[in-house]
């Protein structure tokens, strides 16, 4: 390649804000965003891909330097409307990669989707392919004062956090001395199909200076990120599944084409709040906006701490007009509404989804007529991928319709998964909406996943990793079509929680239960980092008053939906006069703040919660507009020092001032005492004269206009299986 054609790929990458190593002599590779200094010109480059017949071209612990990576060499690319089309080639294997960086407007966020194609004339089997590869730092030394924010979850403990230095795990080796890269590695991996299951797909790096890199990986399926240490800098790669990690291997016949998993980073001089911003903006970017998403509405759900399972006419009628007088706009009936009522555990029996005969006793119609004529739409449960081993559906859909291993079944708790590569599962999931949303009115479904079906499924497969990707792939565009179907349905994404709140759900789905924990005690850490992974408006927080509260735990227990999207359960006919007060009074807030919500920007004044700290803070800044919740969880009251640059407070939650909280603003924080035990408030914050006015950055980004696909330039789609 010529001189003057490098300084014209340069010069065109430059017009979205990135910077590029082109050359002869080495794999493209990113080495700046917006001339942020994080991003170093280590120049790891931007692809790997590993094949069965040669793994790395430098032993390594990690997913760095491969054979066929090292060998990739530039052969054309193109710039189009914000994005940038790259195409690389090995000669050896003839594995062509297609990568397209894609600049978001108003973001300052970029999307990497690539495409492998085998232009060889023999098959090729694919081990990993990796979404990302980017250097930070300019030497070893520039590690030393880097911050990890990472975090892990689990079922009743979502997005725990932890900031700690880098070199806690990646100690400095004077590598420089030995002339080689290190070996070692800093890696998060998930593990079957909770995507979120026990650690994060998202992370961030930043230093003291302000500089910050945070990342996302987009997959319901596996994923896995590292960092590694190179001669000159950090190395951060993100992947979709891999061999060793996740038990997959893709053959790519001549002329097939694969798709990595898509990934998203975002750069920021504003540390790591500011690199999250940027993260919140692009998911923005990612969601469809339909009229009926737009409205945001207030959800009533009878599970959490109310019916679990265990719906009758009877009990949800009294639930339904409390809920309609509270000033919900939907009622949704979670599990059990299609069980026997004579079958105490329905778990094995799920699948079928038809209208359990005595559930109800004048029939589901007449409960949901009543939600209908309270002025509010209904919902229902649902978990598409998974049928009881009592389940009818387990006997009646072709046995190939479901996962199986080495020959066998998949069983995992007494339940069986389907496989939505096949055309039979799909019908029968289709088949199950258009009949609840043309018979009965549903316009919200919460869509559960509530098991583990590990490694996958190597039926039409070449692993069970691949087996597993194709159908996470698979049952994403099912929730698109479903959605084109249907434009005025809402669908919730739910797994246990939020074991699967990955990127690739929620850019399809409205919004995300954020926990199944029960004990409001616990859920302000929960509620407090959601939006680290999920923007404010998707994150669907319980609020679960009770009776046995006193006015300030009810309180406490509805701060957290009201600063993400109210999601309301409980015996509300229950509650005592002033209890109903604060839940209207609530809902009354969240719903004049909610449109705010949705263009906000979350902080966190004190650092993501730790699990156990007694005082959480989490900001959401929209403009001028910036509210803040605080939460207190101490036996005895507790002193209050939030950094914030603000000339005053507000409290708007609860309405009314009590002695118990004394509020004062100081040149650079909120200080005071809160009320003993579990308390919290809702302010609004009342910007410094030199901040009042928004910051340019904070553009609302411009959501697309059509359903994203996971891979806009290709389906991604496994092959599906014939019936």
């Amino acid at each position: 390649m010529t001189d003057t054609a490098l300084r014209s790929a340069t010069d065109s990458v430059s017009e979205i804000g990135l910077d590029l190593r082109i050359t002869d002599a080495a794999p493209v590779a990113i080495t700046g965003i917006d001339g942020n200094a994080f991003v170093g010109t280590g120049a790891a480059p931007l692809i790997e891909i590993f094949v069965a017949a040669e793994q790395r071209a430098r032993t390594s612990q990690g997913y760095f330097r491969s054979a066929v990576g090292e060998r990739l060499r530039y052969v054309e690319h193109s710039v189009d409307d914000g994005s940038i089309r790259l195409v690389q080639r090995d000669d050896v294997s003839g594995l062509e990669a297609t990568t397209t960086l894609i600049r978001p407007e108003a973001t300052r966020a970029v999307r990497v989707e690539t495409t492998i194609t085998n232009t060889g004339s023999t098959s090729v089997v694919v081990t990993a392919v990796s979404s990302l590869g980017l250097a930070f730092g300019e030497s070893e030394h520039d590690l030393d004062d880097v911050l990890l924010l990472s975090g892990e979850s689990e079922w009743l403990g979502e997005g725990r956090w932890s900031e700690t230095p880098l070199r806690d795990e990646l100690p400095f080796l004077d590598l420089p001395a030995h002339a080689q890269d290190g070996r070692g590695r800093l890696a998060r991996t998930s593990h079957g199909a909770w995507s979120t299951g026990e650690v994060l797909p998202t992370g961030v790096v930043s230093r003291p200076d302000g500089t910050a890199l945070a990342w996302q990986i987009e997959t319901s399926g596996p994923w896995h990120w590292e960092i590694t240490q190179s001669l000159r800098s950090g190395v951060l790669t993100l992947l979709g599944p891999t061999d060793l990690e996740h038990q997959f291997a893709h053959r790519l016949e001549a002329g097939a084409s694969f798709d990595a998993v898509p990934v998203a980073f975002a750069a920021s001089t504003e540390g790591r709040d500011g690199a999250l911003g940027e993260l919140t903006r692009y998911r923005r970017t990612q969601r469809l906006r339909r009229p009926v998403d737009a409205a945001l509405p207030v959800v009533y759900n009878d599970f959490m701490n109310t019916l679990m399972g265990q719906p009758s006419t009877e009990k949800l009628l009294p639930l339904i007009d409390a809920a309609a007088d509270a000033g919900a706009e939907y009622f949704c009936i979670d599990a059990g509404w299609f069980a026997d009522p004579t079958i105490g555990d329905w778990w094995t029996t799920v699948g079928e989804w038809r209208e359990a005969p005595g559930r109800f006793s004048s029939g589901l119609a007449a409960v949901i007529d009543h939600i209908h004529a309270r002025g509010m739409r209904s919902g229902l449960w649902l978990e598409p991928e998974v049928v009881g081993h009592d389940s009818p559906v387990a006997r009646t859909l072709p046995d190939d319709a479901f996962f199986h291993r080495f020959g066998e079944r998949v069983r995992e708790d007494r339940r069986y998964h389907l496989d939505f590569r096949h055309p039979a599962a799909r019908a029968h999931l289709d088949a199950t909406v258009d009949h609840l949303v043309a018979d009965f009115g549903i316009g919200y479904l919460k869509l559960d996943y509530n098991i583990n079906p590990g490694a996958g499924t190597d039926v039409a497969a070449e692993t069970a990793g691949d087996g597993l990707l194709g159908h996470t792939r698979a049952f994403r565009d099912w929730l698109v079509d479903v959605q084109r179907r249907h434009p005025e349905l809402l669908i919730e994404n739910c797994s246990s929680g939020a074991m699967r709140m990955d990127g690739s759900l929620l850019s399809v789905t409205h919004l995300q239960s954020t926990s199944d924990q029960q004990n409001y005690r616990l859920y302000p850490p929960i509620a407090a980092s959601a939006p680290a992974s999920i923007a404010p408006e998707q994150c669907g927080n319980w609020a679960y008053p009770s009776v046995d509260m006193t006015d300030e735990e009810t309180a406490f227990s509805l701060v957290s939906g009201i600063v993400g999207r109210l999601y309301l359960a409980g015996f509300l006919p229950q509650l005592r006069a002033a209890q109903s007060a604060l839940v209207d009074e609530a809902v009354t807030v969240h719903k004049a703040w909610r449109e705010r919500i949705a263009e906000s920007m979350p902080f966190w004044p004190l650092g993501l919660p730790a699990w156990t700290d007694d005082v959480i803070a989490l900001g959401l800044r929209s403009g001028d507009d910036t509210l803040l919740a605080v939460w207190s969880r101490g036996e005895l009251a507790d002193e209050l020092s939030i950094p914030l640059d603000a000339s005053g407070v507000e409290q708007l939650y609860p309405a009314t001032p009590t002695d118990d909280w004394s509020i004062g603003i100081t040149a650079d924080r909120l200080i005071g005492t809160t009320a003993p035990g579990a308390t919290a408030r809702v302010f609004r914050v009342i910007p410094a004269a030199a901040t009042a006015a928004a910051p340019a950055a904070e553009a609302t980004a411009t959501p697309p206009t059509d359903f994203p696909t996971e891979t806009p330039v290709h389906s991604g789609l496994s092959p599906r299986v014939a019936p």
